[in-house]
């Protein structure tokens, strides 16, 4: 079955950097709901939260995920995409669903250097940001079909992890 493989996960758990390697690894397209968002607004994504809210970034996701037709590409999204209930149906219509889990430690020390670029994380206590994000969509995250670790630093070694894990459950499936 040839079906889109979509990473959810929090933000610096890797669905870009992993994404792209593991579209590289298997051949397949990359594709970022990220990157659709800012061509469609003309702007980068600190950018659309600060000028037009959250609320709007959270409906023009959903409307993005509704526009993708359901092919086998590599699909990084937003880590928030899986707060909206309607998203689950667009993200189960395109394929499975593969949920990035980092450690808390793990997102922290990866999004130091990037925390200024996130509209989530303008704030003096990003890190308890973070904490409390996890929090609050862990559980969601888990509902993914897949559940692959991602602690650590070799991208391509963790993309290899994953594709492992997508062929295993190819496999199952028969």
């Amino acid at each position: 079955m040839d079906r889109c493989w979509i990473l959810l996960g929090m933000m610096g758990a890797g669905k870009s950097s992993v994404g792209r390697a593991l579209a590289e690894l298997s051949g397949r397209e990359f594709v970022d709901t990220d990157i659709l968002l800012q061509h469609r607004f003309g702007r980068p994504v600190h950018q659309i939260f600060s000028v037009y809210g959250e609320e709007a970034f959270r409906l023009h996701e959903t409307s993005v995920l509704k526009s993708l037709d359901p092919t086998p590409v590599v699909l990084a999204t937003g880590g928030g995409i899986v707060t909206r209930e309607a998203n689950w149906a667009e993200l189960k219509r395109l394929g499975w669903t593969i949920y990035l889990n980092a450690s808390l430690e793990t997102l922290i020390a990866r999004l130091e250097a990037s925390k200024k670029k996130r509209p989530l994380l303008m704030a003096e206590a990003w890190p308890e940001r973070v904490e409390t994000l996890l929090d609050q969509r862990k559980a969601l995250y888990e509902q993914a079909d897949m559940v692959v670790g991602v602690d650590g630093d070799d991208v391509k070694g963790l993309a290899e992890t994953v594709l492992h894990t997508i062929a295993e459950r190819m496999k199952a499936e028969g």
